[in-house]
């Protein structure tokens, strides 16, 4: 990847309408919104969404959220679980802190309005893939997303000390001539004019990246945004080249990739051939295998033929109790998973790498924090343990505040202060190495089949070197109007960049990154690359600016 322009578009101070807060918020899904609550128990806090407010991977998530609150289970457990899933690259100092204070979070969850299923009058308690315990909690049986995602909403459109605002994308962070991150450049979708948001502390809670596949479970927004304009503006990308691939998502003509829970799973539902025969039963944990190994099966017995997931060993009964709205959503396309097993196949699911950050939330950039998926911070390691992702937002969202709160120093920063294109002379003029060959939306089925069938499931060397060539070839395609779908495809060219860069460089099988050509894990891996230290443990940053 050739060394980055510091600013997407060319863009001038004067004629941008302004906006002031204490704590910036970019992005609206659990991180987002649990960060922004806490933060306005003591700050002004403005939350900018890409799209509608509930628009977010959160939304989406079905099977729920790991904590360890059960009699036979203990944090320590948890964590255990945590860093066998995560293939030896887990922060276990990180993830202590995630199954500890985890419990607390969540109690504060259900205190601003999330509610739980219960069973027998107590809360109802699931299993997923690689947990040793029950322990998932769920809502409205597959909703749990939904569900947390209505709670935070409600909770914020009752907070005055928080502002949002609605169809804005976030272009690039701004800063000042120190360096300090100081607030966002953003485009309103509405006006098509652009906005300057100014804060003291600016956390990105963005989400994914699924989008950058073909075939993934995530929302349409999840491009990789954050993790973009963070690169571009000098904060350390890490753990890129791993990308999670849930195993079963809905395979069907004309049908999106609909998630099929793990959740169903654990419930007992069976992985069959296109014989009948189940494929799992003499692997270790079966169905409930680590996603990775579960997903790379189902790819291997594709290449025989059709795979599909059996609901029908559930239980009718508990199946439309537990999967309603999974069973209704299948029905509509033409599959009752009462009777008939349901064609499935993996997708691009979660990422476990991206904006480098240590236990509360800050990245290598002064006042810039990340949080949620968009981040990384060693809790997932190399494959991130189900249920683990909402948790994880909930936990480092609150960690950040408190840093916040220690910095704080009430002074917000001004216009003037920001260092723009024409200060800095390190945007782009227009027209500068750009061409319109093929419109956005071309061009980005592209990156999304080159990422796929080259930078997917199964790597190798010759793949990986093709498709950074190509990606390095098309940032020459796009036009950079002002344009969200243009913004997102140029963004979509960086992210897929460095997770095929972090994929060439780690030659080695583990966890989410598999390459045919290196397929066993090495005992002690080393990268030739840009480390940073802390609290004894090692982060490999796969991807900075200057790369």
């Amino acid at each position: 990847m050739g060394v980055l322009r510091r600013y997407l578009c060319p863009w001038s101070k004067s004629g941008v309408e302004v906006f002031e807060s204490d704590v910036l918020v970019l992005g609206s899904g659990i991180a987002g919104l649990y960060t922004a609550i806490k933060a306005s128990e003591h700050f002004q806090v403005t939350v900018l969404t890409k799209k509608t407010i509930k628009e977010s991977n959160t939304e989406h998530a079905q099977g729920g959220i790991a904590v360890a609150i059960d009699e036979a289970d203990s944090p320590s457990q948890h964590l255990k679980d945590t860093l066998r899933a995560g293939a030896g690259l887990c922060d276990p100092l990180t993830v202590k802190i995630l199954v500890e204070e985890g419990v607390i979070c969540v109690e504060e969850l259900m205190g601003m309005g999330a509610q739980f299923d219960y069973q027998n009058g107590e809360l109802a308690l699931t299993r997923e893939g690689a947990h040793s315990q029950k322990r998932i909690l769920h809502a409205l049986g597959d909703s749990t997303g939904w569900e947390i995602e209505r709670a935070l909403v409600a909770k914020v459109k009752s907070t005055p000390e928080v502002s949002t605002f609605e169809d804005r994308f976030v272009i690039d962070l701004l800063e000042n001539a120190k360096g300090d991150i100081i607030g966002a450049l953003v485009l309103n979708g509405e006006t098509g004019e652009l906005e300057g948001h100014l804060a003291n502390a600016v956390v990105l809670a963005t989400g994914g990246l699924g989008q950058v596949y073909s075939f993934t479970t995530n929302p349409n927004v999840a491009t990789g945004d954050g993790m973009a304009v963070a690169l571009r503006a000098g904060a350390d990308l890490m753990d890129m080249e791993f990308v999670q691939f849930h195993p079963t998502a809905l395979l069907i003509p004309n049908a999106p990739r609909f998630l099929i829970s793990e959740a169903v799973r654990g419930e007992g539902a069976h992985l069959i051939n296109a014989a009948g025969s189940r494929f799992m039963d003499k692997t270790d944990g079966k169905e409930l295998a680590a996603r990775d190994i579960v997903a790379r099966a189902i790819w291997e017995e594709m290449n025989k033929g059709s795979v599909y997931l059996d609901f029908r060993p559930i239980g009718e009964k508990r199946i439309l109790e537990r999967f309603p709205n999974i069973y209704k959503t299948c029905l509509k396309y033409g599959v009752d998973v009462l009777t008939m097993p349901l064609p499935v196949a993996p997708a691009a699911h979660y990422m476990m790498g991206g904006i480098a950050t240590n236990s509360y939330g800050e990245t290598s950039l002064s006042q810039l924090y990340a949080a949620g998926e968009c981040a990384c911070n060693g809790v997932h390691g190399a494959n991130r343990l189900a249920s683990n992702s909402l948790l994880d937002g909930l936990v480092f969202g609150g960690r950040i505040v408190k840093r916040i709160r220690d910095k704080f120093d009430g002074k917000r920063p001004f216009w003037k202060e920001v260092v723009s294109p024409e200060d800095s002379q390190s945007g782009i003029e227009a027209g500068t190495n750009v061409s319109k060959q093929m419109s956005s939306l071309c061009l980005r089925k592209q990156i999304q089949d080159l990422m796929w069938s080259r930078v997917g499931i199964l790597r190798n060397e010759e793949g990986l070197k093709e498709a950074a060539r190509l990606l390095a070839d098309w940032e020459h395609e796009v036009l950079l109007t002002p344009s969200v779908d243009d913004y997102e495809t140029a963004n979509m060219l960086i992210i897929g960049t460095a997770i095929a860069k972090a994929a060439l460089d780690r030659k080695e099988s583990r966890g989410g990154h598999f390459r045919s050509d290196y397929p066993l894990p090495l005992d002690a891996w080393q990268k030739h690359s840009l480390q940073r230290k802390e609290d004894n443990y090692v982060r490999y940053i796969s991807v900075s600016r200057a790369d």
